[in-house]
């Protein structure tokens, strides 16, 4: 048997950027007897339940699946965590893969595999230590991320670094393209840190004491453009709340998204509409102006400023109105 094939993997993980890393270790050959992931959650028009991309890929694979909805073993959803530690117990996992799981893992998930649990983690830990490391990196203006594989512990983020790659940000990107690079890299990164768990050479690092930072959980309210930020701060959002939320305010009675934009110089009061032209919309920032490229309406499709302004009769002097008034 082949020290991959000795190994067993126990993953746990929801969103896609987990699902990516969970076909990279199926295809590298790993024993894979069980999956973790959230519960099936409404969603779409009709709010019918939707399995996760990690539920739907295990599912494919043949992989057994738990869904508990709490691993704590006391309190409100003890009898699902007392029955994802019997499913764990019973297939005795070598080691347990987190991915953007969703659920904080207490100390008996951590301790119960004799290698540990080992994150994926989308930043250059320690910096943005949390839940939104690829949106707040953009919004921050960092010109550098990556992936860091780490050795779990009951901190936030704080374990021992295993595995480190860094990446760039390019000035015009999104949250949704460097999610896309930075899943295939913790993908390629923690089938590496597996194959070292399975020859017994897995190097631990701790993490630097300097440069901390956290990536709090991204707020809906923070959705809203609030105009009397500077231009380069709001573009730096747009790009960081994209796909989703996304960056919203209003013009009259219509709420309208913003997706992309383009830092000018100028002056002009917060909001105001300045300049209207195929290239976009001119508009005044709390420091700057922001040329807006790429609009939406409610219910609309994305369009570039040219194809927007198609209808919509908009001329300099009018006014988006400020971020408390949109939702």
């Amino acid at each position: 048997m082949s020290e991959r094939r000795a190994l067993r993997v126990v993953f746990a993980g929801t969103p896609e950027f987990a699902a990516t890393a969970l076909a990279r270790i199926r295809v590298a050959g790993f024993d894979l007897p069980l999956v973790l992931t959230q519960p099936d959650r409404p969603a779409g028009r009709g709010l019918k339940l939707q399995a996760s991309p990690v539920k739907a890929l295990a599912v494919a694979q043949g992989i057994d699946v738990a869904q508990p909805r709490g691993l704590r073993l006391e309190g409100r959803y003890a009898e699902d965590a007392a029955a994802a530690r019997a499913r764990l117990d019973a297939v005795r996992p070598d080691v347990i893969v987190v991915a953007a799981y969703g659920l904080i893992l207490p100390r008996w998930v951590l301790e119960l595999p004799r290698l540990g649990c080992l994150n994926i983690h989308a930043s250059l830990l320690p910096r943005w230590r949390g839940a939104a490391p690829i949106h707040r990196a953009i919004e921050a203006g960092d010109t550098t991320t990556g992936v860091t594989i780490m050795q779990m512990d009951e901190g936030l983020d704080t374990g021992d670094m295993l595995r480190v790659e860094a990446v760039p940000i390019p000035a015009d990107d999104s949250t949704g393209r460097l999610h896309d690079r930075l899943a295939d890299l913790g993908a390629r990164l923690i089938v590496e840190a597996l194959d070292a768990a399975a020859a017994g050479a897995l190097v631990r690092v701790p993490q630097p004491a300097e440069g901390v930072t956290y990536a709090r959980k991204i707020d809906k309210a923070e959705a809203s453009i609030d105009w009397t930020q500077p231009a380069a701060a709001i573009e730096r959002r747009l790009r960081a709340f994209d796909p989703a939320p996304g960056a919203n305010t209003r013009l009259g009675a219509e709420r309208i998204k913003v997706w992309r934009a383009q830092v000018l110089p100028g002056r002009a009061d917060p909001g105001c509409v300045v300049g209207v032209g195929e290239a976009g919309i001119d508009v005044g920032c709390g420091e700057g102006l922001l040329r807006l490229t790429e609009l939406q309406r409610a219910g609309g499709k994305r369009l570039p400023a040219r194809l927007f302004l198609q209808g919509q009769g908009l001329a300099p002097g009018q006014r988006f109105e400020p971020a408390a008034a949109a939702d």
